[in-house]
């Protein structure tokens, strides 16, 4: 089986890694272009699965848009028996998705129809799920909506971070896609479409999104805290100062809405109902490092309000 595969970051490299180690015929990736990093912009940082395919010297293909003419004519010269995207980043069009004779499928981190759309994983935590999964699916025109084609289920961890359940959910989705594609070759898939009624949605992660808002009660924070580590970091203010906080856990103890009420062995700050307590903190700028490290550097101290 010919298969080209779509996918740009660290969550797309391990159902990469397993097609390529169950032997299927991976005869390019397309990923999206280098991103300038730095102060000058002038180092192009390539995305990981670029750096996985060029280690096993499959060709790699970065089409600024893979809408481009060029390249879709490039990629019908492949004569691809089917599509595999894994968080490629961007919107297929019908003339891309017909272009496999199998057509494309897709692995999706969330049991669809629930958290369609861009970061399932964090909004999986930030709503309080107990569950989640992944999700093989055949793509069609519409946003996660394509009939299902696979779902393995996994119960959520009460204290993981976004980007732990990324990362399991990532080896989770590998492990699915081989599955799917092996019934794929003995015609063995059935899809069954999605209940469109049941559908929710897990927009693209905003700065406002990653605001604390610390009339909320200690719960909602910490799940937001939790959500968002290690990126992009739920953030706040101190004296005019950004800080992203991780680590936050549920304490007993009240106060006003972002006051710091202790700094023994780290930051207990009061919420709408109850406190959190934050193990580490990364001021903008600097590296993230122990509440209690950024407290004895005098970053804060007892009665100070976050806001």
């Amino acid at each position: 089986m010919r298969v080209v595969f779509f996918g740009t970051p660290e969550f797309a490299v391990p159902s990469l890694d397993a097609l390529l180690g169950e032997g299927f015929d991976v005869v390019a990736v397309v990923t999206q272009p280098d991103k300038p990093q730095g102060r000058s912009r002038s180092t192009a940082v390539p995305p990981p699965v670029k750096t996985a395919a060029e280690a096993e010297d499959v060709p790699v293909l970065q089409p600024p848009r893979p809408s481009d003419p060029a390249f879709l004519e490039r990629l019908r010269a492949l004569a691809p028996d089917v599509g595999v995207v894994v968080a490629y980043g961007h919107i297929l069009r019908p003339d891309l998705l017909a272009l496999p004779r199998l057509g494309m499928i897709n692995v999706h981190p969330s049991l669809l129809p629930e958290l369609r759309g861009a970061a399932p994983v964090e909004w999986a935590i930030l709503n309080g799920l107990k569950q989640t999964g992944v999700t093989i699916m055949r793509m069609d025109e519409g946003l996660d909506s394509g009939p299902i084609v696979l779902q393995i289920p996994h119960d959520i961890d009460p204290e993981v971070t976004g980007g732990e359940l990324s990362e399991h959910l990532s080896e989770m989705g590998a492990q699915a896609l081989v599955e799917a594609l092996a019934l794929f070759e003995t015609n063995g898939l059935e899809p069954h479409p999605q209940e469109q009624a049941r559908a929710t949605y897990a927009p693209k992660l905003t700065r406002e999104t990653a605001h604390i808002r610390w009339a909320d009660p200690a719960e909602q924070v910490a799940r937001l805290v939790r959500a968002l580590d290690p990126r992009p970091g739920a953030w706040t203010e101190l004296d005019g100062r950004e800080i992203k906080l991780f680590g936050a856990r549920v304490v007993e103890d009240s106060g006003a809405p972002g006051e710091i009420r202790a700094t023994v062995d780290g930051l207990r700050i009061a919420t709408g109902q109850r406190a959190v307590q934050v193990e580490e903190v990364q001021p903008a700028g600097k590296a993230r490092m122990a509440a209690a490290e950024w407290v004895r550097g005098r970053g804060a101290q007892a009665g100070q309000r976050f806001g």
